[in-house]
Formats: C-alpha cells, sequence, structure tokens
C-alpha cells in the first residue's frame, strides 16, 4: 500500500511511519525540513514540501492509496489552513481514506453530550486553541465525502508501547487520563486494514 504521512517528522508521525515500513508499505513523507527525517528505509520516499502550499500537497498525492495526518498545532493555524488543501486533492486524485490525529477535547462530553470535552467543564485545560483547530477540521472532514477517521488521544506522554489500551466511539474511554505516543501510533496504524470506524472519533486511553 501506498501511504501519504503528514507531520511524519512529529512524535507520533515518525512512529505511524516505522509501523508501517516494518509491515512493507511504500511509505512517503511531506516534510518542510527532509532533515529532520530519523528513519532511513529503502520503501521510504521524502519528498520536501509545505501542507500550506496547494501544489506541494497536489504533488505528494500523486499514486497514494491512504492518507495519514498526524500534523499538530504548534500555537498556528497550519492544521485548519492545510486541511481544505488535503481534502481538495485528495478528491481530485480519487483517494477515499484518510486517518488523521486529534485531540480527546474534540469526543462528546459525559457531563453535557451536547457539547465537545473542551466545551465543557470535563476538560481541565486552561486553553482551549487547540481543541478548537482540531474542531474546525472535524467540521471539515465532517462535511466531506471521504471515509475519515480521527483517532483523539488524550495526555500524550512518550513511553513504551503497551499494547493493551481502550477505544470507544465519539467518547473518551471513562477515567481515560493518558495513552502513549506509540500507542497512539500503533492504533492510527492499524486502522489501514480496518473498515470500522469510518466517519467517527475515536477515543483511546489505558
Amino acid at each position: 500500500m501506498n501511504i501519504l504521512i503528514l507531520g511524519g517528522t512529529g512524535r507520533v508521525g515518525s512512529q505511524i511511519a516505522t509501523y508501517a515500513l516494518h509491515d512493507r508499505h511504500h511509505v512517503t513523507l511531506l516534510v518542510r525540513t527532509p532533515e529532520k527525517v530519523q528513519i532511513h528505509h529503502e520503501n521510504l520516499t521524502i519528498i520536501q514540501g509545505n501542507v500550506l502550499h496547494k501544489e506541494d500537497i497536489i504533488r505528494a498525492m500523486h499514486g497514494m492509496d491512504i492518507v495519514i495526518s498526524a500534523l499538530n498545532t504548534d500555537g498556528t493555524t497550519t492544521l485548519s489552513e492545510s486541511m481544505p488543501f488535503i481534502i481538495e486533492a485528495m478528491e481530485q486524485e480519487g483517494i477515499q481514506r484518510i486517518i488523521t490525529i486529534g485531540t480527546a477535547g474534540i469526543l462528546q462530553s459525559r457531563v453535557n453530550p451536547q457539547l465537545l470535552r473542551y466545551q465543557s467543564s470535563e476538560s481541565k485545560r486552561k486553553s482551549t486553541r487547540a481543541a478548537e483547530e482540531h474542531h474546525r477540521v472535524y467540521d471539515m472532514l465532517a462535511k466531506s465525502k471521504l471515509d475519515w477517521t480521527i483517532v483523539c488521544p488524550t495526555y500524550l506522554p512518550d513511553g513504551e508501547r503497551a499494547g493493551n489500551y481502550r477505544t470507544e466511539r465519539d467518547f473518551l474511554p471513562e477515567d481515560g487520563s493518558k495513552i502513549s505516543v506509540s500507542d497512539t501510533a500503533e492504533f492510527a496504524f492499524s486502522l489501514i486494514k480496518s473498515s470500522d470506524y469510518k466517519k467517527t472519533r475515536i477515543g483511546i486511553a489505558y
């Protein structure tokens, strides 16, 4: 399978790339700074470009079967500004499946199911800026014709892969407080082989 990974130099994105290459897929990374890529593999292609440049997105999409976005917010609006280009390029290229890494803040609140977690007392974060960015992307994907899944981890420490975690559609698993980068990446990668969870958000936690 030909997989395009956006955000492939980040913590989750680089782990997803490692899992995909280990599983003998062909992986393409679109990155601004190729020198930051720490992975070397015969099935890895690195394209230098910027997700905010429509022509770079179109170039990277050519020949892909699936797109995985692990772009983060980093105090910017890159996430929401790039998503229209990503959706348009996928539709033009005939690519149906996209898996993105979101945040638990955009899952439904258990205390007030009419709200998202970041909009309710359930969220302990003082700043809602990152969640608002992910919310914009969620809205865009929900309105698209793509087969999307948003993996929504809670607190994301580095750490070893545990392999045993809980997932739940639209909600964060009860009392879930953290999930490692490795396990988040493993679950996101596993979705490329699954027809489950299309057009939905998935909460993930221990």
